[in-house]
């Protein structure tokens, strides 16, 4: 998976995942989109600019990514990505800090649901270890390109069922 904004970025570059539990309408998705090119623009840490990136992936994910080679991010600039991430979240009317909501593939589309529903679920079937999910755990960009997609069977959420 290539990811358009990250192309100049080693794969070593780290990376922050949020999900929205819905998937953000096309005409939202632009208007993020230009929000999170002039965030990573203007990104910094201890007053040093950070070689960063950002993108919406699948009207559903917020990846930023900053190449930590020549500076790192610090504590506050990443306070300072999770409070940007907050006004969109409150602007755009979306929920991006659940982490207990679950992301999947089903019928060629992803899909989203909270523990308890993803467990009831498998369950009944209508998802198994061979359903993909994504872990949005992953810490680079290699990472993502690799392991971000796989099966649930493979997955830390096999635990969840």
């Amino acid at each position: 998976m290539l990811i358009r904004n990250t192309v100049n970025l080693p794969s070593s570059s780290r990376i922050w995942i949020y999900q929205s539990k819905t998937e953000i309408p096309a005409t939202q998705v632009r208007d993020i989109q230009a929000r999170l090119e002039d965030f990573a623009r203007r990104w910094v840490s201890h007053s040093r600019a950070l070689r960063a990136a950002a993108e919406v992936l699948h009207n559903r994910f917020i990846i930023l990514t900053a190449d930590e080679s020549a500076a790192g991010a610090s504590g506050c600039s990443i306070d300072s990505s999770v409070r940007f991430l907050q006004q969109l979240e409150q602007e755009f009317n979306l929920d991006l800090f659940d982490r207990m909501t679950f992301t999947f593939e089903k019928d060629g589309k992803i899909q989203a649901a909270g523990r308890d529903e993803f467990a009831a679920m498998y369950a009944r079937g209508e998802i198994d270890d061979d359903t993909v999910v994504f872990d949005n755990l992953v810490k680079t960009i290699g990472d993502l390109q690799v392991n971000w997609r796989k099966r649930l069977g493979d997955s830390w959420h096999r635990r969840m069922v």
